[in-house]
């Protein structure tokens, strides 16, 4: 299952595989796959991965396993220290985007996730 905000994940998955939009930030992404973890769900790429900082990029893609199963604790732990992490970020250069940085930005997740993709598949 992918949870994410970037309207390009969505377009190209959402035929074949199990796509979340969250219509909202990248923290918004960040609490959806909290309240996912909190079901039994476990994550499977991690929460802050790839080479872009959170205050760098309002665009994010995490990848969760399908089946609820117990609850994972390394998984909670890693969401939880990402959103505090997420919060710690200065967000002012988000400001500032520009229509081809966001396509840039929007490509760069979308790469990121395709490459973890071709892992887990």
């Amino acid at each position: 299952m992918i949870i994410t905000n970037n309207d390009w994940v969505l377009n190209k998955y959402k035929d074949s595989l199990d796509v979340i939009y969250i219509d909202g930030s990248f923290k918004d992404v960040l609490v959806a796959v909290r309240d996912k973890l909190h079901l039994g769900h476990e994550l499977l790429t991690h929460p802050l991965g790839g080479s872009v900082k959170p205050g760098e990029t309002p665009y994010k893609s995490v990848i969760i396993s399908d089946n609820k199963n117990n609850l994972s604790i390394n998984s909670i732990y890693m969401i939880e220290n990402a959103i505090i992490t997420y919060d710690k970020f200065n967000k002012d250069k988000l400001k500032f985007i520009t229509d081809k940085i966001e396509k840039d930005l929007k490509l760069v997740d979308l790469t990121v996730l395709e490459s973890a993709l071709n892992i887990t598949l």
